[in-house]
C-alpha cells in the first residue's frame, strides 16, 4: 500500500549503482520489440542526462516540461532537445526527499500559460513542507512569470521524507493535490487528524483556495480543502477518463503499496489499518488490516514495488491497452500493467524489468502513446511505441 521512505530509497540507489546505468541505458535505446500479453512494443529513448527527473507535463505542440528533483525545470523538445534550465522558480530544499517534484500545465494554458509546480519549501529552524506554486511561461518558454506559492501545508515539520506531491486537474476545473505525512512517527497519526492537511488529498481552486463543495467544508474542525484522508505517501494520481474518478498510489511501508480510488470525506487508513509493517519488521499500531469506517485498497502490493507514477490508458496506439492502469515501481523497477474491470483490477502484467530502471512517472502523451521517467543521475524520458508489423 504505502512505500517511500529515504532508507529505502537509499538502498535502491545503491543496488542500481551508477556503474551499471550505462550499460542499461544501451541496451534500452536500441529499438527491441517487447512482447506483452496484450500489445507489442518498442521502448524508445526520447532525451537523457536528467538528474532525477520528478514530474512531466506536456505544452501544446507535444513540448514537454521535466522536472529535475535538484530545482530545475526542464523543456524538452519531441525530438529530444533539453533547453537549459527554465528560470524564475523559488528555491526548494533538495534534502532526502524533498526538492522540486511534480509539474501540470493548467487545462486553460492557453489563455493563462500558467504553469503548477509542487516542491519542498524550506521554513525557519530546519522545518519544511509541500508547497503547490504558480507561474505564467514566458512565450519563449524560457522563464516563469509572476511565480507565486498559492498553497502550502502547514505547519512544517522536520522531515526529509513523505512530501506526496501530485498534481491532477478535475474535469469540474478544480485541481486534486495528493501530499505525504511526512513519515517520523510522531507525525505520521496527523493522516487521521482533519484540522492538519499531513496524508491528505485537498481540492483546491484554479488559485489555490479550498474548492467550493469539500466534504468538510464549515465545519470548525476540519480543513475545507481537504477531501480525503488516512493516507501515507501518495506517488501517483491519475483521473480514470472512463468516469471522472480519481485514483492514487500510496507508498508503504514494508510491504503495503496501495492503489486507491479516492472518493470524498473518505478515510483510507494509514496508520490504523496497513498491510505492511515497520522496516525493523515491528508491527504497525494493532497489526490491523482493515477496520469499520475505512477504505480498502483496490490492490496492495506485498512486497512492495515502490508504487509510483500512474496513468489510465485511453489512446488509439495500443488498443488492447484500453482502460488499463499503468504504475511505476521503484522498489522493483518495472511498469505494471493493470486491467481494469468495474473498478476492480483483474490482472496484472508486469513490464520492462528487464530494463533495470526506476520508473518515477508515467504519462499519456498527446500523440496516444505512453511516456515514462527513470529516476537516476542520468535519468531519461522514454515512450513506448508499437512495434513495427506487432500485435496491438
Amino acid at each position: 500500500m504505502r512505500r517511500s521512505s529515504f532508507a529505502r530509497t537509499a538502498l535502491i540507489a545503491a543496488a542500481l549503482s551508477l556503474s551499471a546505468a550505462p550499460a542499461a541505458l544501451a541496451q534500452a535505446s536500441k529499438p527491441e520489440t517487447v512482447k506483452s500479453e496484450k500489445a507489442s512494443f518498442t521502448v524508445e529513448t526520447v532525451a537523457e542526462g536528467l538528474e532525477r527527473p520528478w514530474g512531466l507535463a506536456f505544452l501544446p505542440g507535444g513540448r514537454m516540461l521535466v522536472t529535475e528533483k535538484a530545482g530545475r525545470l526542464r523543456l524538452v523538445s519531441p525530438d529530444g532537445k533539453v533547453a537549459p534550465a527554465v528560470t524564475g522558480l523559488p528555491k526548494v530544499d533538495a534534502r532526502g526527499q524533498g526538492g522540486l517534484l511534480d509539474v501540470a500545465v493548467a487545462p486553460n494554458f492557453a489563455e493563462t500559460r500558467h504553469v503548477y509546480f509542487t516542491f519542498a519549501e524550506a521554513g525557519e529552524g530546519g522545518v519544511n513542507g509541500t508547497a503547490l506554486g504558480r507561474g505564467k511561461l514566458a512565450e519563449n518558454a524560457a522563464r516563469l512569470e509572476d511565480v507565486a506559492v498559492i498553497w502550502r501545508q502547514a505547519p512544517k515539520y522536520a522531515s526529509n521524507l513523505h512530501f506526496g506531491s501530485r498534481i491532477v486537474f478535475a474535469p469540474d476545473g478544480t485541481l486534486f493535490l495528493g501530499l505525504g505525512e511526512r513519515s517520523n512517527a510522531e507525525f505520521r497519526v496527523k493522516s487521521q487528524a482533519l484540522d492538519e492537511t499531513l496524508g491528505k488529498v485537498v481540492r483546491l481552486t484554479l488559485d489555490g483556495k479550498p474548492a467550493p463543495g469539500n466534504p468538510f467544508e464549515g465545519r470548525s474542525d476540519a480543513k475545507p480543502e481537504i477531501w480525503s484522508y488516512g493516507h501515507r505517501n501518495i506517488q501517483g494520481a491519475a483521473i480514470n477518463p472512463a468516469d471522472g474518478t480519481l485514483w492514487v498510489t500510496e507508498h508503504g511501508p514494508r510491504g503495503g503499496d496501495e492503489l486507491n480510488r479516492v472518493e470524498a470525506g473518505k478515510n483510507y487508513g494509514w496508520p490504523v489499518i496497513t498491510y505492511g509493517k515497520e522496516y525493523s519488521g515491528a508491527t504497525i499500531g494493532d497489526g490491523l488490516t482493515e477496520k469499520e469506517g475505512m477504505e480498502q485498497p483496490v490492490r496492495y502490493w506485498v512486497p512492495s514495488i515502490g508504487t509510483a507514477g500512474l496513468a489510465f490508458y485511453g489512446g488509439d496506439a495500443f488498443p488492447g491497452w484500453k482502460g488499463d492502469a499503468f504504475v511505476g515501481g521503484l522498489a522493483i523497477p518495472t511498469l505494471a500493467r493493470l486491467e481494469m474491470a468495474d473498478g476492480k483490477v483483474i490482472h496484472e502484467e508486469r513490464l520492462l524489468e528487464d530494463m533495470g530502471e526506476r520508473i518515477r512517472t508515467v504519462k499519456q502523451g498527446p500523440d496516444g502513446l505512453l511516456y515514462l521517467l527513470t529516476d537516476s543521475a542520468n535519468g531519461r524520458v522514454i515512450r513506448l511505441k508499437p512495434a513495427p508489423n506487432g500485435r496491438s
